[in-house]
């Protein structure tokens, strides 16, 4: 978020140091408020001075209310004074306005951070002559909670859509560097249109932050969970190989020997692909160098991958900043 100057002046004190953590309504810069000062004495004393006037025309109009019952003054004479009197009340009415505006120019001249976040390079220098529009003093940006912004294509958008509906969606994310975030986030908004140009409708997931892993303007790949299917039997992608009639796979037995099995798989999941049928918990599978087998070769094992019940889970993958 970005923090400008509501009012021009001098700025006289930057109260924080770049890069500092802020607080919601910590005083971060002071301008001169000698001006604004002498603004509001202005305000209050014109005030002040047409209250009396105010008062005495109302006593006036209250004066020839009386002497035109009487016949001592003309009629036209009384409704002026009433006339008068009600001028003198709005002119009060403007007084005040202008003594609240003078005032609240007076407390801009202190500038407060509007949220807690951490704050960026310093735009400005004590001493700066800054103006109202005249662009930021400072950039503040959230980081806890943080907000990770991805876009979800036309075609996944019914089943978040679906899941968000039934609760709270799990997000997890993982930065540039392949370095996965512990702390999971949960979706947090999805936008009310499909942006015709690119397809995709905008989400975005909140991650606490806890540990500032996250970072404003990281590019990270984000991981959206819609359904778990537990106790699944799941082996690496590569081991699944297709055939003239369906997917296979190569078993190798106790006596080292390969053999083909037929499988029906599930879903695809990162490097993993569920088995619905064809294989059981605990039988090893070749993973690497098909190409050179045929049934009933001999295997020389060199490290054992086992399909394993395992709990699956079931999303989009996308990125975003």
């Amino acid at each position: 978020m970005a923090v400008e100057a509501q009012v021009g002046g001098t700025l006289d004190a930057v109260n924080f140091r770049e890069g500092e953590d802020v607080q919601t309504g910590q005083v971060l810069f002071r301008l001169d408020p000698r001006p604004f000062e002498a603004a509001l004495r202005q305000a209050q004393a014109t005030l002040a001075r047409d209250e009396v006037q105010a008062s005495n025309a109302l006593r006036d109009a209250e004066r020839y209310k009386v002497l035109v019952e009487k016949d001592y003054v003309t009629k036209a004479q009384a409704d002026q004074a009433r006339a008068t009197a009600g001028a003198l009340q709005a002119t009060l009415q403007a007084d005040s306005a202008a003594v609240d505006n003078a005032r609240l120019n007076l407390a801009y001249t202190t500038i407060r951070a509007p949220i807690r976040g951490r704050t960026g390079r310093l735009l400005v220098r004590q001493g700066n002559l800054v103006r109202q529009g005249s662009g930021p003093l400072v950039v503040i940006n959230q980081l806890r909670p943080i907000l990770v912004r991805f876009p979800v294509v036309q075609r996944d958008f019914p089943m978040v859509q679906r899941r968000a509906a039934r609760g709270t969606v799990p997000v997890r994310v993982v930065t540039a560097d392949s370095g996965r975030i512990t702390e999971a986030g949960t979706l947090a908004f999805l936008d009310n249109a499909v942006d015709s140009l690119t397809g995709t409708v905008t989400a975005k997931a909140r991650f606490e932050n806890t540990t500032d892993a996250l970072w404003p303007g990281e590019f990270v790949r984000v991981d959206v969970e819609l359904e778990v299917q537990r106790d699944a039997l799941a082996v690496p992608a590569r081991a699944v190989l297709p055939g003239q009639e369906g997917n296979y796979v190569f078993v190798v037995g106790k006596d080292k020997i390969a053999s083909v099995r037929p499988v029906t798989v599930g879903r695809s999941v990162g490097e993993m692909t569920t088995i619905d049928k064809g294989l059981a918990a605990g039988e090893l599978v070749v993973v690497d160098g098909q190409s050179r087998l045929s049934p009933g070769a001999h295997v020389d094992i060199k490290a054992q991958v086992r399909p394993a019940a395992t709990d699956v889970g079931v999303g989009l993958a996308g990125s975003g900043p």
